[in-house]
């Protein structure tokens, strides 16, 4: 018998996938359980539309991260800070003010845990940022750092 998971079942397979199995098992295990329903045309035209609609949402996360990527690669973000006499900061440079800097020269929206920076930023000077929008989709950023 064939049947659709409604959710993740261990040995058989993934939430929405279709599995055959014996019929015994479907009606008196899976079915009582609400862990499958049997793949009728029903069913089968809403798995469809579930991997369409999953489809076509990767494909416009993907679209959006290429256009941040084509908008920040390469930029450069100058970030004013308060130094001391020998240029070091007095606190650091951190993602979510790297991430308000972007929202405010570029108008898009970062998230602070998406950015890496090459490491701590306590000192006047140029450093690297990489900016992680999808999987395998990253832009990397200049930060030049200058007293206030």
């Amino acid at each position: 018998m064939k049947v659709v998971l409604l959710q993740d079942v261990r040995s058989l397979g993934k939430k929405g996938e279709l599995i055959s199995v014996s019929d015994g098992y479907a009606r008196n295990f899976l079915f009582p359980r609400n862990m499958a329903k049997e793949a009728n045309a029903q069913a089968l035209s809403e798995l469809k539309n579930a991997e369409d609609s999953k489809k076509f949402k990767r494909d416009t996360e993907i679209a959006a991260a290429n256009k941040a990527k084509a908008v920040l690669e390469g930029e450069k973000f100058i970030m004013p800070a308060k130094a001391g006499d020998s240029g070091r900061l007095f606190g650091s440079i951190t993602a979510k003010e790297l991430s308000a800097e972007i929202k405010k020269q570029k108008n898009l929206d970062i998230d602070k845990r998406k950015i890496v920076l090459s490491g701590d930023i306590k000192n006047i000077g140029e450093y690297e940022a990489q900016i992680k929008l999808y999987q395998g989709i990253s832009a990397n950023v200049r930060i030049e750092v200058v007293a206030k």
